[in-house]
């Protein structure tokens, strides 16, 4: 929808914009003399997303003062897109932070229209795979791991057995022998000093947590967004150790390094060990890196070197569960979506190829595809996609959206979608977007249109 009200009357003065629209136009690709110029981008209080190659000092002077005002509207970030024709006359769109737009971070594209609150991509949700007869690695050893521990910390005090098992009912799940075993001999209060803690840190190999802050790995926890969450693909094969989850009731997490977290991992995949120890990297939003076979191994520092070859995020049979179709070469790029079609495939990427459109018959009603963008023109029928019967999520041009609203093809099974507008023109796609959103029954988004002359030959 169209605001008319200026919801940010210090922002929404054209005068403001002028900087950044006349720094914008400095670029060749934007400008010539015949033709009108678009351009597009994103200022945050902190930040901004412009699409220019100028100096960092001069972008800066160019958006302080919008970042003020943001700053004293209480606004995070403002999208924006402009039309500037040859004689310099202007139509400038700000898109105003909405709950159902998802920005997309690094792009000036609009973002991810969140078509359902609280939903997550498939991989987020999925739970771990029983695997049958998983035992403890042979190098667990709760008497040895006992024993160090007692030779490290001589004069710790650790929890009691009722402290324990209660630590067990909370999590849901009955501690491991060698976790008992750790908090056995030591434990970590808040009340303890820095030295007490970096003693059983030192002897443990961590950063050890409290008994009463144990915790398992919350999948939702480590969701950073549809854009690109709904692009990751994740498979656990028979040579895999770690499943490939975004979280598990199984991984317990004990402590950390820093940044990232370690935990004994109670749901193990086809290859490894029940209790083994993984890594729960906080710049992965996936899988976990296998680190030792056992907690004595961990704190005996037994490390496994390979870990990073039997977790989640290295997926195996890649090209079964993630394919980009035209547009590159190299692993996990196909030539047809014939060669694509396998029943395990997960997200499909059609990009424009050799210029001729792709059909996406071949993929019909596969019954794990589940994302699939297209470049613009990259579809030979757009309306082919109702074929693809489990999309959760969608990202189009412009033109192949219009398709699917005016044929009412869109597909209810969606729970994010995104428009392809980079390098294309926001003003009319806001009007697209609140299409797509008004089928949800989801809260429109607010652009405001400005009009200003910024003289010929910008």
């Amino acid at each position: 929808m169209v605001d008319q009200r200026l919801p940010l009357a210090s922002v929404s003065d054209f005068a403001i914009w002028e900087p950044v629209l006349r720094l914008m136009l400095t670029d060749d690709t934007y400008r010539s003399a015949d033709r009108s110029a678009r351009v597009a981008g994103r200022i945050s209080r902190y930040g901004w997303s412009l699409g220019h190659q100028g100096s960092p000092a001069s972008t800066r002077s160019a958006v302080e003062d919008i970042q003020r005002s943001l700053a004293r509207g209480g606004v995070q970030e403002v999208a924006f897109s402009a039309e500037v024709q040859a004689d310099g006359t202007t139509t400038l769109g700000l898109v105003w932070p909405s709950p159902v737009v998802e920005p997309a971070v690094g792009y000036p594209d609009l973002g991810v229209l969140l078509l359902a609150d609280g939903s997550l991509p498939e991989p987020w949700l999925r739970r771990p795979e029983p695997v049958p007869g998983a035992m403890p690695a042979p190098s667990a050893d709760p008497g040895l791991l006992e024993r160090t521990l007692r030779e490290r910390l001589p004069d710790a005090i650790g929890a009691t057995e009722e402290e324990i098992s209660a630590a067990g009912v909370r999590l849901g799940v009955p501690l491991p022998d060698e976790l008992k075993v750790l908090y056995r001999v030591t434990r970590v209060d808040e009340g303890d000093d820095f030295e007490a803690a970096d003693r059983a840190g030192e002897a443990v190999g961590c950063e050890l947590f409290g008994l009463e802050h144990l915790g398992t790995v919350d999948a939702a926890g480590r969701h950073r967004g549809w854009n690109p969450g709904a692009k990751r693909a994740v498979r656990t094969g028979p040579d895999t150790a770690v499943q490939g989850l975004a979280g598990s009731p199984g991984w317990i997490r004990f402590g950390t390094n820093g940044g990232d977290e370690f935990a004994v991992d109670l749901t193990p995949g086809p290859a490894g060990h029940l209790g083994q120890i993984i890594l729960i990297d906080h710049e992965q939003s996936l899988g976990a890196e296998l680190v030792a076979d056992s907690l004595t191994d961990f704190v005996l520092g037994r490390m496994r070197a390979d870990g990073r070859d039997h977790g989640g995020s290295q997926l195996p049979a890649e090209v079964e569960v993630k394919v980009r179709v035209g547009g590159g070469v190299g692993a996990g790029h196909l030539g047809t979506v014939e060669a694509a079609a396998h029943p395990a495939l997960e997200v499909l990427s059609v990009g424009p190829g050799d210029g001729t459109p792709y059909s996406l018959a071949p993929v019909a009603g596969l019954p794990r595809l589940r994302t699939l963008t297209a470049s613009p023109g990259a579809l030979a029928d757009p309306l082919e996609v109702a074929g693809l019967t489990g999309l959760e999520f969608l990202e189009l041009g412009a033109r192949e959206w219009r398709v699917l609203l005016d044929a009412g093809a869109v597909p209810r099974t969606l729970k994010a979608a995104a428009i392809t507008v980079r390098d294309q023109h926001h003003l009319p796609v806001v009007p697209l977007a609140n299409e797509i959103l008004a089928l949800w029954n989801r809260p429109r988004i607010v652009q405001t249109l400005l009009h200003g002359d910024l003289g010929p030959g910008v």
